[in-house]
C-alpha cells in the first residue's frame, strides 16, 4: 500500500505543478518555470538567473542578477508560448498579465480539465498495475487478492475526488473575474 500511496502522491504533485502553470490572469512566478535562456552556454531557467517579483495582482517583474541576461530573458519570454509581450527598461523586465476574456476563461477550464483527466488516467493505471501484480501473485489466496483489489479501489477512488475537488478549485479561480 506505501508504493501505491506514494505513486498517487507523485501524480497528484505532478496535477498541481500542471495545474501552476496554467495561466489564470493573475501574475504567477510558475508560469516561467519551464522557460530556459541560453547562459554562457548552458540552458538554465529564468527563476535560476534572476529575481522574479509579483508587484501587483496582474504584474510579474523579472530582476536579473547579472544585467547582461536581459536580452536573453527577453528573447525567451518572446519566443515562449506565454503570449505576453514583456517591457524592458534596462534594468528589469515587466510582464503585463491581461485579464482573459470569458472566451479564453473558457478555453483554459477545457485546458483544466484535460490536464485532469491526465491525472486520474494515471491514477487508474497505477491502480491497473497494482491489480495485475496482486493477481499474479501466488502466495495470495482468491479471496485475499479480492480484499486488496477492494483496498485498492478505494485508495484509487480517494486520490481521484482529491482530483475532482483540485479541478473544481481550479475552474474556480479561472472563471474568477
Amino acid at each position: 500500500m506505501a508504493e501505491i500511496t506514494e505513486r498517487m502522491d507523485k501524480t497528484i504533485d505532478s496535477l498541481s505543478h500542471e495545474f501552476a502553470k496554467v495561466r489564470t490572469g493573475r501574475a504567477n512566478a510558475n508560469v516561467l518555470s519551464d522557460i530556459t535562456i541560453d547562459y554562457y552556454g548552458v540552458p538554465t531557467p529564468i527563476t535560476q538567473v534572476a529575481a522574479v517579483k509579483v508587484p501587483e495582482a496582474h504584474m510579474l517583474m523579472i530582476e536579473p542578477w547579472d544585467k547582461s541576461v536581459l536580452n536573453a530573458i527577453v528573447h525567451a519570454l518572446n519566443a515562449s508560448d506565454l503570449g505576453i509581450t514583456p517591457s524592458s527598461d534596462g534594468t528589469v523586465i515587466r510582464l503585463p498579465f491581461p485579464a482573459p476574456t470569458e472566451e479564453r476563461r473558457r478555453e483554459l477550464v477545457k485546458e483544466c480539465r484535460e490536464i485532469a483527466e491526465q491525472a486520474r488516467v494515471s491514477i487508474r493505471n497505477i491502480r491497473r498495475d497494482v491489480n495485475g501484480k496482486l493477481e499474479r501473485d501466488e502466495e495470495l489466496s482468491e479471496d485475499e487478492v479480492r480484499r486488496e483489489q477492494t483496498k485498492v479501489q478505494k485508495h484509487t477512488d480517494a486520490y481521484i475526488k482529491k482530483i475532482d475537488e483540485m479541478l473544481k478549485a481550479k475552474e474556480a479561480e479561472v472563471m474568477e473575474i
